[in-house]
């Protein structure tokens, strides 16, 4: 049982514990525990010298992400103490984007990526991650073998994020890599970042010219009236932010369903559903693990901690999950109907919930009614997670099954864009 708070508020760790490296990886739940043991916020460290308050408490997360007034997603005042080569900024430096802009300005970005959304039919969307996730099958079932991470569960939201967008194909693992190297948070984060935002302000050049019917196109013409770079600050914030966390939210489920008891080892023998498995991985193992960055807008005191202006906090959605459901014996339940955080809440809130969960239980059903009896082919506890400070993500998912009769020819290859309405 964890030990009232007025008991251990008091009682600070040595040192930041550190959310970066194959330790935090490896157990990050452990590391949630120790860091609750010491309050609603405790220090960690994201990377080498830089330091923040994690709030692992359930209902200090939810005030936190509410309160505009006290707080502010500006990072700049922040920004200016951290050298300018820091891994982490590629995810919390400032660019004109709905994730680091407060009031009126956020509501601007906001409605351009909201709207854009909106023009996604669910009905089609459901109909070409269906059809893309086939021809991923087919490309690897007749082996009896293969990696959902590598071979499914990354390439199928990459099909559906650069296609909305209008990505030329040549350019697509470019934005993947670009992704992938800023949420790592390693050395190399910035060259990722830089080269994602090389190859959209390309597109975004290209279609100011020459416009389709693609959400580039659509966010360059909207009321909002955005410019160049807010256009490709925008678009890069939505891919990212929904390409990678996908990915990991199909693969930890996909994990989930081969390692849980009631699934029976295996993606269809249990009684538990895909729906099922992935409510249960948005509440303990979230694929946006630690985020929502915030900022005091002057000092001041915020559950019974003293907090400087400009002072960086992040939200554990993964530690404040799992301290919520410990109510109930129950996975994946809360008990007087709170709801988890994987998607944020409040003004913040992420704007893709329903297309990311369409895309990730499409490709789940998909894959458990053709590889119904695949199995992990290496221990659990062999599998690799990759190391950062703000994703649940692994590096591969190896699985073994009986091998299927494919034929090549049985579905054509199919259009090459998700229609939009207008």
């Amino acid at each position: 049982m964890t030990p009232p708070v007025a008991s251990v508020r008091s009682v600070q760790p040595p040192q930041p514990l550190a959310l970066y490296g194959p330790d935090f990886a490896a157990d990050p739940h452990g590391h949630y525990r120790r860091l609750r043991a010491h309050g609603p916020l405790a220090p960690v460290r994201i990377a080498a010298g830089i330091d923040a308050l994690l709030v692992t408490d359930y209902q200090a997360a939810v005030d936190l992400l509410r309160d505009t007034h006290t707080f502010t997603k500006d990072p700049r005042a922040w920004q200016a103490t951290v050298p300018a080569d820091s891994p982490v900024l590629p995810v919390l430096g400032y660019r004109p984007t709905a994730l680091f802009s407060d009031g009126d300005v956020h509501a601007r970005y906001r409605d351009a990526i909201n709207d854009g959304l909106a023009m996604i039919e669910p009905h089609i969307l459901r109909a070409e991650v269906a059809r893309v996730a086939r021809r991923l099958i087919r490309e690897f079932a007749a082996s009896g073998s293969g990696d959902l991470v590598e071979q499914y569960a990354r390439r199928l939201p990459l099909h559906v994020f650069t296609t909305w967008f209008g990505v030329p194909p040549e350019d697509r693992e470019r934005v993947v890599e670009g992704i992938g190297g800023m949420f790592n948070s390693a050395d190399d984060a910035a060259a990722a970042y830089a080269d994602l935002v090389t190859v959209v302000t390309r597109l975004v050049a290209d279609r100011r010219a020459r416009p389709r019917r693609d959400l580039t196109s659509y966010f360059l013409g909207h009321p909002a009236g955005l410019d160049d770079d807010e256009t490709v600050r925008q678009i890069t914030l939505v891919m990212s932010a929904g390409h990678d966390p996908t990915t990991n939210l199909i693969g930890n489920a996909l994990l989930h369903m081969l390692t849980d008891a009631r699934y029976a080892g295996s993606l269809q023998r249990g009684a538990m559903t895909a729906h099922e498995a992935i409510n249960e991985v948005l509440w303990q193992d979230p694929p946006l693990a630690n985020l929502a960055a915030h900022y005091p807008r002057q000092d001041t005191e915020f559950h019974g901690v003293r907090l400087r202006a400009g002072q960086l906090l992040l939200v554990s959605y993964a530690a404040a999950n799992t301290q919520s459901a410990s109510a109930t014996s129950d996975p994946g339940v809360r008990s007087g109907g709170s709801a988890h955080l994987a998607w944020s809440a409040g003004p913040h809130r992420c704007p893709a919930k329903q297309p990311a969960l369409l895309i990730a239980m499409t490709a789940i059903e998909q894959l458990t009614s053709q590889l119904c009896d695949a199995e992990l082919a290496v221990p659990a506890g062999e599998l690799m997670w990759r190391p950062g400070p703000f994703h649940r993500a692994l590096v591969h998912l190896p699985v073994r099954f009986t091998p299927l009769e494919v034929n090549p020819d049985a579905e054509p290859a199919g259009p090459s864009e998700v229609s939009i309405s207008h």
